[in-house]
């Protein structure tokens, strides 16, 4: 193979539709030595032609893109995850946002995976990373980004994320508006096979609640149906707040420690 300069290199790779490459490509196909293909890198980084998420791991920025210092997560993540070795899905407020329930734009790219990882920033975007030990078998889709496909959690996960991982989201009033809005998309059944899936019976209180007030009747439904047997004591509706004074609602079993509502 003739050699290349890595500019050429990564010239080629964005004619083809590729926007990440491991560092171990660079010096397998560039026909450069390892010290010329890192101190290459090292050059277009600085000069914002790449940037890097990992050591290992490169993103090219378009020109549209380089005042932002990167592409959006969705064009890179599924190669990132693939690099780090590790399962995942787009998930909570990134997630609802894709399904079309995003009262405010996420500041964050969050993404659900099977054990702690170190937040990233990639340019202006910052990439969190949340763990659940019920992500294998986790309802996901498969949607399409202008450099392929990621996975994204179905929306009946994304309201269960939501309520379990409710700090992530601000509070649960704000988490309230995004289930309002995603409601029109949640099936019973399928939300209910994901109630089971996770089996976290006082998140399953805490959401069959927010139905309730959002009168989202048929799906509250299922829940309860799901969740009644299940119940072993009362819960704080508010994890985390005295229960002091609070009153119980007896269809949830829950201390209604502060009401909810629902932001416009």
């Amino acid at each position: 193979m003739p050699r290349l300069s890595l500019e050429s290199w990564i010239d080629a790779l964005q004619a083809r539709g590729r926007y990440t490459f491991l560092r171990e490509e660079a010096v397998r196909d560039s026909g450069l030595s390892a010290t010329a293909v890192r101190k290459a890198l090292q050059r277009a980084v600085k000069s914002g032609r790449l940037v890097r998420p990992k050591e290992y791991f490169f993103v090219i920025v378009p020109l549209e893109y380089r005042s932002a210092g990167g592409p959006p997560p969705s064009w890179f993540v599924a190669d990132l995850m693939a690099a780090m070795r590790l399962p995942y899905y787009v998930a909570l407020l990134s997630a609802a946002a894709i399904h079309g329930a995003a009262p405010q734009p996420p500041q964050e790219f969050q993404v659900m995976t099977d054990r702690t990882v170190r937040s990233i920033r990639v340019g202006r975007s910052h990439i969190r990373f949340f763990a659940s030990r019920y992500l294998q078998r986790a309802a996901t889709l498969q949607v399409k980004t202008p450099t392929g496909s990621m996975r994204v959690s179905s929306p009946e996960t994304t309201v269960i994320d939501l309520v379990r991982f409710a700090k992530a989201a601000g509070h649960l009033d704000y988490v309230a508006a995004v289930i309002a809005e995603l409601a029109p998309r949640l099936n019973a059944g399928r939300l209910l096979a994901a109630l089971k899936v996770v089996s976290d019976v006082p998140n399953a209180q805490r959401l069959g609640y927010i139905l309730d007030v959002l009168r989202k009747r048929r799906l509250s439904k299922a829940v309860h149906g799901w969740v009644k047997s299940r119940i072993e004591r009362p819960q704080p509706l508010r994890p985390g707040r005295p229960v002091t004074g609070a009153r119980e609602d007896r269809r949830w079993r829950l201390w209604i420690n502060g009401p909810v509502e629902v932001e416009a």
